[in-house]
């Protein structure tokens, strides 16, 4: 596990480093309490590939496009089943690298056993910054 500790305005040593680690294919689930940067991040990492789009949490449309193959989900309240009956692994086969907020452990465990590269970033605000914890397998 790799942590981060920085401010929201460089958040540049978290998006190189993820850079060296995620692959096509990457799934990256967002974990933090409410207000904690899930979307900011997603936002600051467009923003680090040079990708000029607005970036809003995707609560009430499920997931978001951005150019570049990136892609923004958030899964807030949805029952597994529910997710995996709306064709979340299916979107998740696309070319790219996946943002998801909300993905738990029983989540993870399953996009794993199809074959997924899962990367965990757990963000905890504290004092003026936010410590990122990364872990991946």
């Amino acid at each position: 596990m790799r942590e981060f500790r920085l401010q929201l305005n460089n958040l540049n040593p978290l998006f190189e480093y993820l850079d060296t680690i995620l692959k096509p294919h990457s799934i990256t689930m967002l974990q933090g309490d409410l207000a904690s940067g899930k979307t900011t991040l997603v936002r600051e990492y467009l923003k680090f590939k040079n990708i000029d789009e607005n970036v809003t949490s995707p609560t009430f449309s499920l997931y978001h496009e951005y150019k570049n193959g990136i892609f923004h989900y958030d899964i807030y309240n949805k029952e597994l089943n529910e997710i995996l009956e709306l064709g979340f692994l299916e979107l998740f086969e696309q070319d790219g690298i996946h943002f998801v907020e909300w993905g738990d452990d029983r989540l993870i465990k399953i996009l794993k056993s199809y074959g997924f590269f899962v990367v965990v970033v757990t963000i905890e605000p504290k004092d003026d910054c936010r410590v990122y914890k990364v872990s991946h397998e």
